[in-house]
């Protein structure tokens, strides 16, 4: 399938993060967390991943769910959740969640994060981006939650981190803020 799912359906394209750290998974189960329209799951089921997406919009579920079911990826399922919930039942070699917890209340982000790496295969990753608010750099926009310096890399400790750092971004609306980003591969 080498036609840009994204680009047909007038999508932005997937998350940078995700397009690299595919590179670095093997071919699996797939969660993509906060999946909104879907721009990252349709990456993902083309890249031959069996894909749960969720997201607590129905109107966001159902368009992927059009798009899967037109272009018959059968492998991509998306299902309306709310990742605050922290209730995931199934394990995944891959799990997503790019500019997403910045969105939740603050009270729930840290069992989210808990809940996505108990349900990560042993040798699986996740990939997390979300804004920060730092002195250097406070956070431009009204976010309910913000990582500080070291707090997303402090959730990963005993697992291998493959990318981590806390650079100047910008949004797809053209905000510019600092990120937190972070790609690791459970150990055990």
């Amino acid at each position: 399938m080498s036609e840009n799912l994204n680009e047909k359906y007038g999508l932005n394209p997937a998350h940078s993060e995700i397009v690299a750290a595919v590179g670095l998974a093997p071919v699996g189960k797939a969660l993509e967390m906060g999946c909104s329209n879907g721009r990252n799951a349709l990456f993902l089921a083309q890249q031959g991943f069996e894909v749960t997406a969720v997201d607590n919009n129905p109107t966001a579920i159902q368009m992927l769910r059009d798009i899967a079911e037109a272009e018959n990826l059968s492998h991509l399922n998306a299902q309306v959740y709310d990742i605050q919930d922290a209730n995931l039942s199934e394990m995944y070699d891959f799990i997503g969640c790019t500019v997403t917890l910045m969105f939740l209340n603050p009270a729930t982000v840290a069992e989210v994060i808990a809940n996505m790496q108990e349900h990560t295969r042993q040798g699986g990753y996740n990939v997390i981006v979300c804004a920060m608010d730092t002195a250097q750099y406070p956070c431009p926009m009204p976010f309910p939650f913000t990582f500080k310096e070291g707090q997303l890399k402090a959730a990963y400790e005993g697992w291998e981190i493959i990318k981590y750092n806390e650079d100047l971004g910008t949004m797809h609306n053209g905000a510019q803020l600092q990120f937190a980003t972070l790609i690791a591969k459970r150990q055990s």
